[in-house]
């Protein structure tokens, strides 16, 4: 140890070995299981390119008509229908539709992975005192850490592409899922479980029939914050390959082309105002019909 100013450092030698040790042992874990790694997401690969595909080639009135049916489903407001539709109208109107569907295909992939490992895990920490404590931290880590720095073990692994891309946004989008469904069900009042334990439910019925419509709310808002959370990943991951309405904002910044910027980062605005509304409107009317059946 030397002092700099006052204060102890690492010999500057003994840093670098270490730092070299690190290097050397994470590239030799990549060529060892580099290409295990890229097997295991193989499904996850083939499922976003036919999601992509199906989205791209789909004709746009066809498309246009299964959102508006899907949003007005979730909020039943024919006024949000007819501003997602209008959003989307302009959208491919300025030549933006194709980028538009690659990444719609991204976040729906990336939010439904999100959705489908955070709710499991957020039960898990409400279930369990040591699971939480472990987690809390790795979730810290997760929202805090810039984005640019997890990329580079994950391109290490997996090299440039869509699957990178899409584990770089599902790492940035996860914590709010698994946070906010930790927070509801911790929250469901030790009353009403008592209750359901005086009438025999086991666990999976109390899980299932009390603590998840109770904690719906919040689960909702998390599903709804992991949506806004993978958009805002949208350019970051287009550095790694992923095509979509990232890859022309990055194009503008390094080219300096503001018009081509402005109506990109535009298109990503109204794409998050129609998940987020649509989002919203959904958890309004799940909480609405549950507070209905328990009256």
């Amino acid at each position: 140890m030397i002092s700099l100013d006052g204060f102890p450092v690492m010999d500057a030698d003994t840093l670098t070995a270490l730092k070299k040790a690190i290097d050397g042992g994470f590239r030799a874990f990549t060529r060892e299981f580099g290409a295990t790694v890229e097997d295991f997401f193989l499904p996850l690969r083939t499922f976003l390119i036919f999601v992509e595909r199906l989205l791209v080639t789909t004709p746009w009135p066809l498309v246009l008509l299964v959102i508006g049916g899907l949003v007005y489903l979730a909020s039943r407001s024919w006024r949000l229908v007819a501003g997602a539709v209008a959003a989307l109208l302009i959208i491919g109107y300025f030549g933006m539709w194709e980028d538009t569907m690659r990444t719609l295909a991204m976040i729906v992939v990336a939010t439904l992975l999100s959705v489908a490992v955070g709710i499991p895990l957020g039960i898990l920490m409400a279930w369990s005192g040591r699971a939480r404590a472990v987690m809390l931290p790795v979730l810290d880590v997760m929202q805090t850490m810039p984005s640019f720095v997890y990329l580079i073990p994950v391109v290490m692994l997996l090299g440039i592409g869509k699957v990178p891309g899409l584990i770089a946004v599902v790492i940035y989008a996860a914590p709010p899922i698994i946070r906010l469904t930790n927070l509801g069900i911790r929250l469901v009042d030790a009353d009403v479980l008592e209750a359901a334990d005086a009438f025999g439910a086991s666990t999976w019925q109390k899980l299932r029939k009390v603590q998840l419509p109770l904690a719906l709310p919040n689960i909702m808002a998390g599903i709804n914050q992991t949506i806004m959370a993978a958009l805002s990943m949208v350019v970051v991951a287009s550095m790694i390959g992923v095509q979509g309405l990232g890859q022309p904002v990055l194009k503008a910044i390094a080219n300096q082309y503001f018009t081509l910027g402005v109506f990109n980062g535009f298109a990503i605005v109204g794409i998050a105002i129609i998940f987020d509304r649509t989002s919203q409107a959904f958890g309004r009317r799940l909480q609405k019909h549950r507070e209905a059946e328990h009256a």
